[in-house]
């Protein structure tokens, strides 16, 4: 292997390890939007969000949750037979204000 392959080789894998540590940082910043929003009364807890949620899906196995600090909105993920449906949920009210997927 000459020099110039092994350090595209490592460039390449110095990448793929940042992309995980990316999803987690924003992953992290997500959640702690949330509960800065649900502390300060802003939104409802994401456990009210799923107790009105989920019962609706029947047949659809949930997948868990993300959150959008700047709408404010729940995105909650279920799987049903072969196709993921993505149902966003007001963070403020509870109402499904949107779905994809089906």
């Amino acid at each position: 292997m000459n020099m110039k392959t092994l350090i595209l080789c490592a460039l390449a894998a110095s990448q793929i390890a940042a992309v995980p540590a990316a999803a987690r940082a924003e992953r992290s910043r997500d959640q702690n939007a949330a509960a800065e929003a649900r502390r300060s009364g802003k939104i409802k807890s994401l456990r009210e969000i799923e107790d009105r949620v989920i019962p609706r899906m029947m047949g659809a196995r949930y997948l868990g949750p993300e959150f959008d600090a700047q709408t404010a909105t729940y995105r909650l993920k279920f799987m049903r037979g072969g196709a993921v449906l993505w149902l966003d949920v007001d963070g403020r009210t509870g109402a499904v204000i949107g779905r994809s997927g089906e």
